[in-house]
């Protein structure tokens, strides 16, 4: 099928979900083409060739069985792909291995390589969340299969761009520190994680990728015990770090970092770390992704109880829509500890006050809505 065929089979198609009255109920349940749940937690979204692929963490009983993959030319009906990579019963060694962690997968298309590349949160079995690594997949089609490339801690042997002179000796506290103590806030606020894990790699728990529009992609998580972001340029092949980074609010205790870029700045909305319990947003903008962030105040508006759980949900990405200059959703998750396969999804469309992004309810809307 040629390219002029594909985009007009895509516009008829969303010709026809307009006229059906297609819409987003966030929070509710979201059936595929099977008529099943999707099952794709903490995830993002990649647009290739006319057509949106929504990947993320696939959960069941046991836990974790892999990336899924669902595939829509409309972002309203989604086909399940199936699994983009999955876990192996091989054993602790493998970081795919059943038991072990896989959180917040994320995929990009590299356009020199020509390849996909997929980065996910890594926790090895056994060890709780004190391996914090980051793994890079890919594969040469979409949807998949993705092999596994590394796994690894980012930026080792690096000092991010931000640090003063001053901060990169001093020092360094032993073990793992319990968030929010005294001693954990100051050894994140002065550089003393970050020089603990200078040779190592630093720590890499939830995360994001973004590629801006020189090609340049960066990865961005929730590194020092959670204290502060780490904002990190990949390798031009997207496989690697460059060795060039920044953190990004230092002490802030920030995770479930989502970003977009519009008219020369770029925005960040973030969360607190209260595990599985929603939390109040937090968001930051700045003039280059390698910049100095500012932080925001709380995007979110609408009564007491939604500003202070962003809608009983977490962010996990932000997404450009195709065809709609300026136009963007902000994708966040319902956990459901208890029944994580039952997880729902909140997708609310970009507002602003200003020169801020917001976040406001709705029961329903459409892509009509950025017209």
């Amino acid at each position: 099928m040629t390219n002029q065929i594909r985009l007009l089979a895509a516009a008829l198609l969303s010709a026809a979900a307009a006229l059906a009255g297609a819409a987003f109920h966030p929070g509710q349940l979201w059936p595929d083409n099977n008529g099943v749940h999707v099952n794709a937690h903490g995830g993002g979204l990649l647009y290739h060739e006319g057509v949106y692929y929504w990947f993320g963490e696939s959960r069941d009983g046991r836990g974790t069985r892999g990336v899924s993959c669902y595939s829509s030319r409309d972002l309203y009906d989604w086909k399940d792909e199936g699994l983009a990579l999955t876990m192996t019963a091989d054993g602790p060694s493998s970081v795919i291995s059943r038991g072990n962690a896989i959180e917040r997968p994320k995929v990009i298309y590299n356009r020199k390589t020509r390849k996909f590349v997929m980065w996910f949160h890594t926790e090895l079995r056994g060890r709780g969340y004190d391996a914090a690594q980051t793994t890079v997949a890919q594969s040469d089609k979409a949807a998949g299969p993705y092999a596994v490339v590394r796994s690894l801690r980012p930026d080792a042997g690096t000092w991010p761009l931000n640090m003063p002179a001053g901060q990169k000796e001093g020092p360094i506290p032993a073990g793992v520190l319990r968030q929010t103590s005294k001693e954990w806030l100051a050894a994140a606020t002065d550089g003393g994680i970050v020089r603990r894990d200078f040779k190592g790699g630093q720590m890499a728990r939830d995360m994001t990728l973004f590629v801006d529009d020189d090609g340049i992609a960066y990865h961005i998580h929730a590194s020092e015990e959670n204290a502060t972001l780490h904002i990190s340029q990949l390798s031009d092949d997207y496989l690697s770090f460059s060795g060039k980074w920044v953190r990004a609010f230092p002490g802030g205790h920030n995770e479930a970092p989502a970003v977009f870029h519009w008219k020369g700045k770029y925005y960040m909305i973030t969360s607190g770390c209260t595990g599985w319990t929603p939390n109040a947003a937090r968001s930051g903008v700045a003039d280059a992704m390698l910049g100095e962030w500012h932080a925001l105040r709380n995007p979110v508006r609408g009564s007491k109880e939604q500003t202070e759980n962003t809608f009983e949900s977490q962010s996990t990405y932000i997404l450009s829509v195709q065809g709609k200059p300026g136009a963007f959703i902000f994708m966040a998750d319902r956990w459901r500890p208890q029944n994580h396969a039952d997880g729902r999804y909140v997708w609310l469309p970009i507002q602003w006050e200003g020169d801020k992004p917001i976040v406001q309810w709705m029961d329903e809307w459409s892509l009509k809505f950025f017209d």
